[in-house]
């Protein structure tokens, strides 16, 4: 997902996505520890989604405490 994406949603929408996000990320590793895996890039592609919302998360935080 794109920063530009990310961005446009709310906080919660955000949350949502990132809790998302890990149940994906817990699957495909028990997918690779039972050898059921086959896209190892969709690992990598999600965990980097992970941080980059995170990213985005605590910007807004920090915009909203910087204005308040």
């Amino acid at each position: 997902m794109k920063p530009s994406e990310i961005r446009a949603l709310s906080a919660a929408e955000i949350n949502a996505k990132v809790a998302e996000l890990q149940n994906e990320a817990m699957n495909l590793r028990f997918q690779d520890v039972s050898g059921q895996l086959t896209d190892y890039s969709r690992v990598r592609e999600v965990r980097r989604d992970i941080a980059r919302m995170k990213t985005i998360l605590r910007e807004m935080e920090l915009k909203s405490e910087g204005k308040a």
